[in-house]
Formats: C-alpha cells, structure tokens, sequence
C-alpha cells in the first residue's frame, strides 16, 4: 500500500476559525447577527467592491444575481460549457434559456470571440446576459467582455467562485480584483470547503450598484423588509414586498469566513509556489492552463491535459492520488441534452474534456507530496 493519501482539494481550519466559532456559539446570535454583516464588510473591502451580500451557497447567489436583474422566461443568457452545472441552472431556475459558447483551448476560460460570434449570429435583443467563470481560478478579462455587453446590452455576472484574490491588469493598467464590480454587474464566489475559503457552505455576491444591492438583500431574505414600508403598526410589523427565498448565511458560518478571509493573501501565494512547481516540472512535457499577461491566477485547480486521462486517473487513485475531473461540459449533462445544443460550436470545449485531469492543489499541500505527485504524472505520461 502506498503511504500517500492525496486528495485533489482540502480545507485548513485552525485553532484561530475554531475559536471563532465557538465564540459565536456562545453570543447572542446564531443567524441574521452582527457576524453577517462584520463578514460582508470585511469581504467587500477584501475585493476592493462597495457592497456584498452573504447567502448560505453560491447557487443561492447565482440564482439570485440573475433574478435581480430581471431575468425573464424564455430570455437568453450565454455561458461556458466548462464549469459547474450551477453556472447555467440560474438560468433555468428563472425561466431562461441557457446558450453556451466555446472556450479558448489554452486558457479554458470563456472565448470573447466564440460569444462575440454567436452575440453576432442572432438579432440585436435576442440575449439578456453573460455569465463568464473564472475557471480554476484565472481571472477572465472582463474588459473585452463588457465593450461586448454595451455593445449589445447586455449585463454580465462574474462567476468568481474559483477566484477571491485573483486579477488582471487593464488597458488603464490597473489592478481589477475578480468580483470587484468595474467591469461585472454582479459577482458571486462560493465558500464550499475546497474553495478557497471554507465556511461549510456559503457564498458571496459582491456589486457596486446601489439598485442592485438593494434587490438582493431582499431577495435573499423572502421578500420581506422593514425598510420604505407602506405602512407601520409597530415594531414587530413587516411587509413581504415580493416573492424571495431564505438564502441567508449563518452567523456561525460568517464567523468562519471572517477567519478564513484573513488567511487568503497567504494561501493564494502558497497556491502560486506550488503551481510554479507543477509548472517547471510537467514545462515541454505535460500541457497545463495557460497564464496570459497581466493575469494573476487565484489557483482553485492546476488542470493538466493528457492523452489517456482515465487511465492516468485510475493510475493516481491506484497510487493514492485522488485527482479530479472539472468539468463534464454541462451541455453533454442529461437534462441539457434534453434541450439540445446539437447547432453549438463546442470544439474546444468537448476536446478539453477528453484531456483534463485536477492534480492537488491547496496550501497545505507538503512539498514531499507535490513532488510524489509530480513522480507519478511524469512516470505514467513517459512510460
């Protein structure tokens, strides 16, 4: 038996998130407390974006961005086919069509030429949005993107669950932070334990409209306000001002985040090392995502492509490397064939899956293990 018990992803909690949450179990408030908000501000300034909005998961978050900007039935809206099934299901879950454009073969991300192609295609109105993903962790160039958007108008929402930390330079040459709001409408992140920061489950969006904000807070909680009432009763008097959900996040969980928060300039650099040493090792010999300038990856994945990748895959697992697959392009997934892409132009996207493969990445991830990683990879690629 191998001595090794890699898994692809892991959280790190401390002494520090367990004091914190203990703490908050023995205060006043276990939900809808000062720790909600004290989260939110913390993140907000972290990304370096006027306003967040806590809710209990990234799904949650999705699905609410896209309603807050009144999405309707039957309206389109485009994504990437590489990502998570949530990425597109907000769609659905408000009566849109989900309409997918191809990815760029060297960076995975979205292609701004294939969705400014199928924008082109179709007459001016027929599509409401676009929800590009910062997949693995690379930061789209929202920039190009947005002058599509205008163009067209059209919002975007930022999919940035892979990417707190993560940016890339403008044409201004300025730092824009994923989810900080200049080039999106909305962000979303995810705080599920293999992201970056781990609240059990939880997620933020992150605006800088007013408008926007507002509509969220509401949503997130039922509908249902205090605020710019009809009429009052008295204190215990409220109005349901429209139909919303209870997306809210914990206190408890707030309280992990705002531990973990403070943690992730750290371990998105711990993240960078090891994915230099991925990188030098697998460099004229294993294919990996592809960094363009002025870009910082927040490295949520190191995706490698290979030839034979379930056998590398059962090769690892045999080894006890526990690596990953991200993603089935969700148009192959059932329900999305039920709806049928089979006119999309998914070249690159449907090639990439055949090839990917999550090799470990976290910051805890001890040297002797990348490095025993890195021995199998190249031992199974060179055989």
């Amino acid at each position: 038996m191998t001595k090794f018990s890699i898994p692809y992803g892991r959280q790190s909690i401390t002494q520090e998130d367990i004091d914190a949450v203990v703490n908050t179990l023995q205060a006043d408030f276990l939900t809808q407390g000062p720790k909600v908000a004290a989260f939110e501000e913390a993140f907000a300034k972290y990304i370096g974006v006027k306003y967040a909005v806590a809710v209990n998961n990234a799904t949650s978050g999705l699905h609410i961005a896209v309603a807050s900007l009144g999405l309707k039935e039957n309206e389109r809206v485009i994504t990437t086919p590489i990502t998570f099934a949530a990425s597109a299901n907000c769609i659905r879950y408000c009566g849109g069509e989900v309409w997918f454009a191809d990815i760029n073969k060297n960076t995975y991300l979205l292609s701004l030429e294939s969705t400014r192609k199928l924008i082109e295609s179709k007459p001016k109105g027929f599509f409401k949005g676009i929800i590009p993903v910062d997949f693995a962790g690379l930061p789209v160039n929202l920039e190009g993107f947005r002058e599509l958007a205008q163009e067209h108008d059209l919002w975007i929402i930022e999919d940035a669950c892979h990417a707190p930390g993560g940016y890339f330079i403008d044409s201004q040459q300025e730092k824009q932070f994923c989810g900080n709001g200049n080039y999106a409408d909305i962000g979303v992140f995810s705080f599920h334990p293999v992201k970056h920061i781990a609240c059990g489950e939880g997620g933020m969006l992150t605006t800088n409209s007013k408008k926007i904000y507002d509509k969220l807070l509401l949503l997130r909680s039922h509908g249902i306000t205090k605020e710019n009432m009809k009429q009052n009763h008295g204190g215990w008097f409220y109005e349901m001002q429209e139909l919303g959900f209870n997306y809210r996040l914990t206190d408890i969980q707030s309280a992990l985040g705002i531990t973990q928060l403070a943690k992730n300039r750290e371990s998105v650099l711990k993240r960078n090392k090891i994915a230099a040493k991925y990188k030098e090792a697998f460099k004229n010999k294993v294919k990996f995502q592809s960094l363009p300038n002025g870009r910082y990856n927040a490295h949520h994945l190191f995706v490698i492509e290979v030839e034979k990748r379930k056998e590398l895959y059962d090769f690892l697992k045999n080894n006890g490397v526990y690596a990953q697959i991200h993603y089935i392009p969700v148009h192959t997934l059932p329900y999305y064939e039920q709806i049928g892409y089979e006119n999309a132009d998914l070249t690159n996207a449907e090639n990439y899956y055949k090839h990917c493969i999550s090799l470990p990445m976290y910051p805890t991830l001890k040297d002797n293990e990348q490095e025993y990683v890195i021995e199998k990879v190249l031992n199974f690629v060179n055989a």
